[in-house]
């Protein structure tokens, strides 16, 4: 997918007038993002597909995801997000967990994060992916975004939420960005087009009244190499602290981040119930050394109905059960906490999990 990155702020409504075939696209749309349709009630077909590279025997076996009786699968696709991001460490990190804990294998792939995500779950490319709880409300209720109004994603159901992503605005000492007012008229990475980062974005630019701009699209490496070449002012990253794209661009440059207070915070919660407060602290990245303000959303692993309510709860159980096992997000990744911010129903398998 090819996107003109100059497009201006008056052309950058996101996947305006596009209905549901979009979000399905974007499911074909590999990134380097941050981090569908009618799903139906999974009937009672059974499907055997071969799996593996090369057709090396492995086997895949799919059924009824009504009440999870008779689907057993081997292999599992894991959707994340990019490589500069968070999502994708802590992915294979719940990937070590869930190998060693079940007879399960998780195949992590690197994506445009959330919007795509939610594509991939829709259309059943993906088994479980990460993705924000305020795409997984919109999705789910068909709000929001002009590609899920009207358009519900049905079979879009939750697993468990994970930790605050903070909503960082990057730019460099020497471009003289040090408030939101300052972006206008600027040039602004606002993340992968599709992706959780870039809807964040134009919320944010727009609750604060900033319409003046210049708009890319780009992953958080990306992003951190425009900045380096002066190709644009600044970045939106969304994602959990400290983010690798980040810390790697402060070890060679005079990084500022942007805060988020005052009353332009404000203004950005009563424009999107779903962000909170939120705080970077100081030393998070060289050369910040104080703390920064700003607002975040919430992380989250969701699945797809039609999938097994043993595999659900197994994978869930094998996370939740061995979350000292993490090295990533260990402050905020917890059993007791993984329903807080929940934004949609929870499939029955991690139901039964955290019911139990």
């Amino acid at each position: 997918m090819s996107e003109d990155p100059t497009r201006k702020s008056t052309r950058r409504r996101f996947v305006r007038a596009a209905g549901l075939t979009g979000v399905v696209a974007l499911a074909g749309c590999g990134g380097d993002g941050g981090d569908g349709g009618d799903g139906g009630d999974g009937g009672a077909e059974t499907e055997t597909t071969a799996m593996g590279d090369g057709g090396d025997g492995e086997t895949e076996t799919t059924g009824d995801g009504g009440d999870g009786g008779g689907q057993t699968e081997t292999r599992l696709s894991w959707h994340a997000g990019g490589t500069g991001g968070t999502y994708f460490p802590l992915s294979n990190e719940f990937k070590t967990i869930v190998e060693a804990n079940t007879e399960f294998t998780l195949n992590v792939q690197s994506t445009g994060a959330s919007v795509e995500n939610v594509g991939n779950l829709a259309s059943g490319d993906a088994d479980f992916a990460l993705i924000q709880n305020d795409i997984a409300s919109f999705a789910k209720n068909g709000t929001g975004i002009d590609a899920f109004k009207g358009n519900a994603v049905q079979n879009l159901t939750g697993v468990a939420t994970l930790y605050p992503e903070t909503i960082t605005v990057v730019t460099l000492a020497n471009t003289g960005i040090t408030q939101l007012s300052d972006l206008s008229g600027k040039t602004i990475n606002t993340g992968d087009l599709g992706s959780g980062t870039q809807v964040n974005a134009l919320q944010i630019l727009e609750a604060v009244g900033i319409s003046n701009f210049t708009e890319q699209n780009a992953s958080f490496s990306q992003a951190a190499d425009q900045l380096r070449n002066g190709d644009i002012d600044a970045a939106f990253v969304v994602g959990g602290w400290p983010v690798g794209a980040i810390e790697d661009l402060a070890n060679t440059n005079d990084l500022v981040i942007v805060p988020i207070r005052g009353q332009n915070r404000q203004a950005v919660k009563e424009a999107a119930s779903w962000f909170a407060d939120d705080t970077i602290p100081g030393g998070t990245y060289t050369g910040v050394g104080n703390d920064v303000q700003t607002v975040a959303v919430q992380a989250m692993i969701a699945t797809r109905r039609e999938l097994s309510e043993s595999t659900v709860e197994t994978v869930t159980a094998a996370i939740f059960d061995n979350v000292d096992q993490l090295t990533i997000k260990t402050d905020f990744i917890s059993k007791e906490s993984a329903q807080d911010g929940m934004s949609i129903e929870l499939h029955p398998g991690a139901a039964a999990y955290f019911d139990a």
